[in-house]
């Protein structure tokens, strides 16, 4: 992938060479291609993987990794060198940067300074332009009842995201025991996230690309287990991971969450840059928005994250008004999407979704004009879908599908 810096390490030292490649897997825009325990070998793993930057620790044996990094800028200039070490000595940073190396950080090394040397050597191989890597926008969609619609939006919203021609989007579907994402999309996986789980250690971008299931508008998709006994495979560490190769790979993605809020859901969460909590105007619905928003304030930075998008909006039986709706929950909702029953259901019993089924269809508009807010730098005002004149007015250039000129 063009967007991700691909990364080697070699360290002697197994501690600091798990620690940083902990610090690396967090990182959206890093593949850890290769890591390495000798330096003997280090130059042949480069020439064979060829990654951007090599990261070099020196304390195992400085003289012997100083003529490492002099072998491996003579053999691969292409890869920038950035070394490690305790010491902060200026006659041994001199050293290395007569050796080759772009960058020297000292330990323990802060995720920040790593961040900043990454983005200077990013910024010095591609420059300020489009052709610099790019981070990736995680949208997580959470459900406030079961039946609300969210597995509904949350594939539609990443079908109008895919359809852009600039995108690059996957949805995870987190329900690993009842999840419907591949029925939605008609799609017959051949691997699920517990197959990710299960081969985490030997993913490369090929394997990682093959273990996804392509739709036709070019959204990826990874679906639930196959097995309720699969489940126990998919860990909190392995779901970080897999969250951090997706990152790392596409533009967008999207977690649609089941309605349990397990410790899946809970990092996903914690992960995510922003968070639709689909809800719809009744009682069930929004007392679990009042307590959802209770509890999210209790996690670091995540109630700050979230947008209420209110479903189903003009289904008239026996529902509360937005007005009262929004007195309720204390807050003004972030997007309205209408009622369309009939075109929803058509949709997703012939597994097509809403921008190839009913592009002019008011829910696709909808949803494909949230797709446009989220993802735009300019704030938007609350008030949904009835009061964005404006992002209403640019569907026409939203909605052709990948490949056509708008």
């Amino acid at each position: 992938m063009s967007n991700v810096l691909r990364v080697a390490i070699v360290d002697p030292d197994d501690r600091r060479r798990e620690t940083l490649k902990q610090l690396l897997l967090g990182v959206e825009l890093v593949w850890l291609e290769a890591e390495c325990s000798r330096y003997e070998f280090f130059a042949d793993v480069v020439a064979q993987a060829n990654p951007e930057i090599g990261i070099v620790g020196l304390d195992a044996d400085p003289e012997k990794a100083l003529r490492l990094v002099e072998r491996v800028v003579e053999i691969v200039p292409q890869c920038d060198i950035l070394v490690t070490s305790d010491s902060s000595d200026g006659s041994l940073i001199l050293q290395a940067m007569r050796a080759g190396a772009k960058e020297f950080l000292t330990w323990p090394i802060r995720l920040e300074d790593l961040l900043a040397a990454l983005g200077r050597i990013s910024e010095r191989r591609f420059g300020k332009g489009e052709a610099r890597p790019r981070g990736c926008q995680v949208i997580a969609v959470a459900g406030t009842t079961g039946g609300v619609g969210s597995s509904s939006i949350a594939v539609n919203l990443a079908c109008a995201l895919a359809a852009r021609e600039k995108n690059s989007v996957v949805l995870v579907d987190l329900d690993l025991a009842l999840g419907d994402a591949d029925l939605l999309l008609d799609a017959l996986p051949d691997y699920t996230i517990a197959d990710l789980a299960q081969n985490i250690n030997r993913l490369d971008y090929t394997l990682l690309k093959r273990s996804l299931t392509r739709h036709a508008c070019g959204l990826y998709l990874l679906p639930r287990p196959m097995h309720l006994e699969d489940i126990p495979l998919v860990t909190p560490e392995e779901f970080q991971r897999i969250v951090g190769l997706l990152k790392a790979t596409f533009t967008h993605l999207v977690l649609d969450l089941s309605k349990a809020y397990n410790q899946l859901d809970l990092m996903a969460l914690e992960m995510a840059n922003q968070i639709l909590m689909v809800a719809q105007l009744e009682l069930a619905s929004l007392r679990n928005v009042v307590r959802l928003l209770s509890s999210f304030k209790q996690i670091e930075g995540v109630a700050q994250k979230v947008k209420i998008v209110v479903n189903r909006v003009g289904l008239d039986s026996g529902h509360i008004s937005l007005k009262k709706a929004q007195e309720t929950i204390g807050q003004e909702f972030y997007w309205q999407i209408p009622n369309d029953y009939r075109t929803m259901i058509e949709a997703r019993n012939n597994g097509i979704p809403l921008i190839e089924f009913a592009p002019r269809a008011s829910v696709t508009q909808a949803i494909v004009a949230l797709a446009e807010a989220i993802t735009t730098p300019q704030p938007v005002s609350a008030g949904g879908w009835e009061g964005k004149r404006g992002a209403r007015r640019r569907l026409l250039w939203l909605l052709p599908t990948k490949g056509e000129t708008p």
